[in-house]
């Protein structure tokens, strides 16, 4: 199918897919008579990157048109639409027309219709970031597709490590996969330790001291992140991440479900056994504490992207939550 639609916020894995295709569609030494790549800031760039589609390539290889960040699953003007749906009804088969947006397009519209009828539409969206079972799942699919083994204990801590990160997760991985060489012993846990970047464990560290009220080492822990350049945002999402999965498993208890494998099935944990852990966790939390974690964080979050400043603001919230958590704040 020489139509492809990729769209989701995880800007690397679409890059991955998007080098893919330049590479299987291209002749290197014809890429610049037959590679056009549409911004939506171009005048008339959907017109013209439609009808270049339709040109034959030159010399060897096919011709590839990327419309990048592109509006048409959103918004379709009727004489682009005209265009459209003209240029996927007789696309040459020696021409790929590739479309990328951050947007999920809107089933409403005709041109996404038409896309659905014509392209072959993917999405490549992050994994949330309290959705820590399915970043594991994530590791695991990431080191088969490498060829990188690892034990059970070791895909849990290279989650720990990346978080939803996927540009991290190949980076660390293709790390392990030269140091493993032509072993073929998965790695476990100790070997991979000296080797793969551990921010974003530090700041589940982090919401573990925030939750115990722990301020001091909740402060150390903050400051720790800073010093290695984690972003202050990234963090903040570990954290609601945590704090989410938390709150439900505790509301889930309060309300008197002793089933676990329902409350496996509505926290979405992939790993069943993960669940005594986090009974634990929330054992001297109330849901109400809990619950007011939330908007501090939501808080938190708005004043980084207003651009506070990153570790005055991160140490008054990270004290606010651990009040809260001791019952006080």
């Amino acid at each position: 199918m020489p139509v492809f639609f990729y769209w989701g916020n995880d800007d690397f894995a679409i890059a991955q897919a998007v080098s893919a295709i330049h590479k299987q569609v291209l002749d290197p030494a014809w890429e610049s008579f037959n590679y056009d790549k549409i911004s939506p800031e171009q005048p008339d760039g959907l017109v013209q990157g439609l009808n270049q589609v339709m040109t034959p390539p030159f010399g060897s290889g096919s011709r590839l048109v990327w419309f990048v960040d592109t509006i048409l699953g959103q918004r379709c003007p009727e004489e682009v639409l005209l265009e459209l749906e003209r240029t996927l009804s007789g696309l040459p088969v020696t021409s790929v027309l590739l479309l990328t947006a951050r947007s999920k397009p809107d089933s409403r519209l005709k041109s996404t219709k038409l896309l659905q009828k014509y392209a072959e539409i993917r999405e490549f969206s992050l994994v949330p970031a309290w959705k820590t079972d399915l970043i594991v799942k994530q590791v695991r699919q990431v080191a088969q597709e490498l060829g990188v083994k690892l034990t059970p204990a070791a895909v849990e801590r290279v989650a720990e490590a990346v978080g939803n990160d996927t540009r991290q997760l190949y980076n660390e991985l293709e790390k392990l996969r030269v140091f493993a060489g032509r072993t073929k012993q998965p790695l476990d846990e100790a070997a991979i330790a000296p080797l793969i970047t551990t921010t974003t464990q530090n700041a589940l560290k982090l919401a573990s001291a925030i939750r115990q009220g722990q301020v001091a080492l909740a402060l150390e822990l903050v400051a720790e992140l800073l010093r290695h350049n984690e972003p202050a945002l990234a963090i903040v999402k570990t954290l609601v991440g945590q704090f989410r999965l938390w709150l439900w498993v505790k509301l889930m208890l309060e309300a008197g479900e002793r089933d676990e494998a329902a409350i496996v099935e509505a926290a979405e944990l992939a790993n069943p056994k993960r669940l005594y852990f986090l009974k634990q966790e929330v054992q001297f939390l109330s849901s109400t504490s809990l619950l007011r974690t939330l908007p501090l964080l939501l808080e938190l979050e708005a004043s980084l992207k207003r651009g506070a400043d990153e570790l005055a603001t991160l140490q008054t919230k990270t004290i606010e939550l651990c009040e809260v958590c001791q019952g006080r704040g």
